[in-house]
Formats: structure tokens, sequence, C-alpha cells
């Protein structure tokens, strides 16, 4: 039997009552948790019970402490998800705080020390706010590739879509097209509809100068998960994908109410991406160890990998990469492993952990290619983003600020590669330049960058935060000198947009 002991109130109870004891927040984490110690437990069993005991106990504690986040971070206090406040009042009490009121929600701002400035998102306003409609943590959100369509999903399972007030007639029209005729235009005359649709209505943007960007309400709602869905893929013909924990991959239409098909698999499906060149095609990543490239219209697996080892197999984070040449799995020990599309053969990997020290690899949480780059940027539970080169698999740059230790939180790049952006467990959205500037800091790393900013306005955890793909078509067309905007949802279902602009 294994005994687990809670930090927190100094409480030992085994390991099979975890569930009843300990209320676990991220479902996904606590499940990873689960297979892990149950492996670790079963590769004890094979020395003496004693020594297994004495062997295994310092783990589980080790563990379990980066699991609940308790263990200290410097700069950040009491991490992880199960102390919000205490590391919520030490975040906002820093001396480097300042606060500005916009709609009556008070705008937190807080750059890194390092940080000397100028600064970019120093002048940063709350937009809009859609808070209501999700019940649970926001686990995923993702902007269709037009950027007029934002899907956001998670602990309640029901996948949600929001248009931009400037597009939203274009996409209304379009369901009821469908609903008269059954049919629905080219994929190809969609997306080139859709992007006339935001400068078609002039004098519906005047009247809503005073409004948000998007709707109040959801255009689509779609239902058939049973468990949390835990990412999202958009298409450019506006197919969308989701994965959930009920191990299963749903495909959806913004013309259709109705999933158009179900792809089932035999453990959660922790990862999804459409193939960026041929969207017949679609990516997949499980915790059974397998990498799947699917055939949609055949509606079969194309063709499947599979990770080999005990308990380091899961794959947490899975994309594509090169424009489709590569497939990349991420798994719970901190392990890229990359696959040639054409073949699902593998190519090589990378073990992404500190180079000093005798820590392990973390989980991945997130993969993201670099726009315009051979390059990757994979966000990982030691609350560290790292950028790699793929020509030679080296470290381009390390980047440090945000608390990530057991969530599923990923770091996303701007459309024009230039910014990164991430949700944290200390409430915070933070924001890095992808290549700072060292010419102006002749003493600083090029492979490191702790410049961050951060700034927010929620209450819990940030667990996903996204920019706007093109941000001019997201604002107001008499706001001038408008900068980035930023969407972020946070654990208690909050979900927000924050314009970098004076002139709101």
């Amino acid at each position: 039997m294994t005994i687990v002991k809670n930090l927190d109130t100094g409480d030992s109870f085994p390991l099979s009552v975890v569930d009843e004891k300990i209320p676990l927040r991220n479902p996904l984490n606590q499940h990873l948790y689960r297979r892990t110690a149950a492996a670790m437990e079963s590769h004890g069993d094979e020395g003496s019970e004693e020594e297994g005991h004495h062997r295994r106990r310092p783990q589980i504690r080790k563990k379990l402490r980066h699991f609940w986040g308790k263990k200290r971070t410097k700069g950040h206090g009491e991490g992880g998800m199960g102390g919000r406040g205490r590391e919520g009042g030490e975040a906002m009490s820093r001396s480097n705080v300042t606060a500005a009121q916009e709609h009556d929600t008070t705008i937190k701002y807080k750059p890194s020390s390092h940080h000397k400035g100028p600064y970019e998102f120093d002048r940063v306003r709350l937009r809009q706010d859609l808070t209501g409609p999700h019940l649970g943590a926001v686990w995923v959100m993702e902007f269709s590739i037009c950027g007029r369509l934002l899907a956001v999903a998670g602990q309640d399972s029901i996948v949600r879509v929001w248009v931009l007030r400037t597009a939203a007639q274009f996409f209304h029209e379009l369901q009821a097209k469908y609903q008269r005729f059954g049919v629905h235009s080219s994929g190809e005359s969609l997306a080139e509809k859709a992007s006339m649709a935001s400068t078609t209505s002039s004098e519906e943007d005047d009247a809503n100068s005073t409004k948000g960007p998007f709707l109040e309400q959801p255009i689509c709602m779609y239902h058939g998960h049973s468990a949390d869905v835990l990412d999202l893929s958009w298409s450019k013909n506006f197919f969308l994908l989701s994965s959930s924990m009920d191990k299963t991959v749903r495909l959806w239409h913004i013309s259709r109410k109705e999933c158009l098909c179900c792809f089932q698999h035999v453990d959660f499906v922790t990862a999804i991406a459409f193939h960026p060149r041929d969207d017949r095609y679609f990516l997949s990543g499980s915790l059974d160890g397998k990498l799947r490239l699917w055939n949609i219209p055949d509606k079969r697996v194309a063709l499947w990998n599979e990770i080999e080892g005990v308990g380091s197999h899961l794959i947490t984070a899975a994309n594509f990469c090169m424009n489709g040449k590569l497939a990349v799995a991420g798994t719970y020990d901190g392990r890229c492993i990359f696959y040639e599309t054409e073949h699902l053969k593998y190519h090589t990997q990378i073990h992404v952990k500190s180079r000093h020290g005798k820590n392990r690899g973390r989980k991945v949480s997130g993969i993201e290619p670099l726009p315009g780059e051979e390059k990757i940027l994979v966000t990982t539970n030691d609350s560290r983003l790292r950028l790699y080169n793929l020509k030679d698999h080296s470290l381009s740059c390390k980047y440090k600020g945000g608390l990530n230790t057991s969530s599923q939180i990923r770091a996303t790049f701007s459309r024009d590669g230039l910014s990164i952006v991430c949700g944290s467990e200390d409430h915070f959205i933070y924001v890095w330049k992808t290549h700072h500037d060292v010419n102006k800091l002749s003493s600083v790393r090029r492979d490191r960058n702790e410049f961050y900013e951060s700034f927010t306005t929620h209450h819990a955890p940030v667990t996903a935060a996204v920019f706007a793909p093109v941000p001019g078509i997201t604002v107001d067309q008499g706001l001038k000198e408008v900068g980035q905007m930023i969407i972020a949802a946070d654990y208690q279902g909050g979900i927000k947009v924050y314009v970098n602009s004076e002139n709101l």
C-alpha cells in the first residue's frame, strides 16, 4: 500500500482514497498522477516490499508536492492551484503593481523587475467581459484562421463559438442558408467571404462603438462530449475539431448544429491539430501513448506510431511543425518526439529540461510552431517556456516569469510571431517579446528572456490566453493606435477581452 501525505494539513492516507481526501482541481492532472503513481508502485514491487516502501515514499511525496504546486518558486510565493488566496495576495502586494480603472474593474499591471522599459502593455484596457455562459474552468481557446470566430471549451464539456460583431451577419446567413437548402458554399469561398465581412458594415460599427468586439452570446453551442474538452483545432474551411476526456474527437462545422463525425480512442485525447496544408487529415495525441494521423473522409486512422515506456509514454501535447512536414508529440516526462508526417516515422527527440541539476523533465503542456521560422515553443510544468531551433535542435531562448507547476496552460504566439502570451497560476497574463533587444542590454544573455509584462483582472488562475490573430478587425473602426488584443480565460469560467490602446 502506498501512503501519501497532504503537505497542507500533514494528514497521511492510502493513495486509493486520494479523491475523497483532497479535492484535486484539474481532472486531467488527477488522472495523470494516478496513472504514473500506479506505474511507480508496480515498478517498485519488483524489489522487496520493505525496500520498495522506503524507495517510493520520497518519490511519491515529491511528485505530490509538484502536482499540488506547493513548492516555493522564487518570486511567486506559494504557487499552484491549491493556494490561490495566498499567491494572489502576495502577487498583488508587490511594489511595482500599478492599477487603472476601466468599466469599474481594476487592471493590475506588473512588469518584470529586469524590464526597465519602454513598455508595450502598460496601457492595456479591459474591452469586454464574456463571463457567464461557461460553467467551471475553461481549458482551451482557439481562434479560427480568419480570426473572426473564437472557440472556447473546458470543464462543462460544451464547445462554444463566439463571433465578432462585424462578421456576425455573414455567419448567421451561412447558418440560415444551410437550414433552408442543406448545402453551403465551398470552403475557399467561405473563407474569402468571411474575410470581407468586417468591411461591409461601417454604419453598424458606428452604432456599436460602445460595445465590445464580440456578440454578447455565442453563435454556436456544440453538445456531444460527456467530459472535459481538452483541445480545439480549426481548419481553413471552418471545420472545428474538439478532443475530450470522454476518449473521443468530434468534428463540427460552423454552418451545422450537430456533430458531423466522432473519432473514438481508447484513452483521453489530450491534443489535436488539423494538418496545415491538407485539412482532410488531423493529428491526435492520447494518453495511451499513440500518435495517430486520421483520414477524415475515410473516418479511419491512416498512420500511427507509439511511444514506448512505463508511465513516461503518456502524450500530453501534440502539433505539426515546419508547415506539416513533421509531427511532434510532447510527453508527461518532458520529451518532444518528432516524426516525419508522410509515414509517421520516428525522426528525433528533444528532452526538455534544465541543463543543470538532477531534475527530470516536466510535463509538456503545449507545443506551438513559430510563424515563418523553423522553431517551436514548448510549455512545460516547470514554469518555463523554451524556444527550440529545429535545424539543429538547439535551445534558442528560455522564457521565465509565469507560474505553471501543475496545469495544462500553454503559451501561444501573436500572428506575426513577435510576441508570446501565456496564462499563469498566479492569476496574471504574461507577455514577452519573442526576441528581446540584446543590443540595448549588453550584459543580458541572448538565450534568456525574463523581460515580461503582466496584467490581470482575474481572481483565479488564468488557464488560457491567446492573441487575436488580426487585431485591426476585432476593434471598432473608430479607434486609433490599436495594439494587440488578448483574450484570456480562467479557472472559474471567466473570459475577458483586453486591448492595448489609449483610445477606448
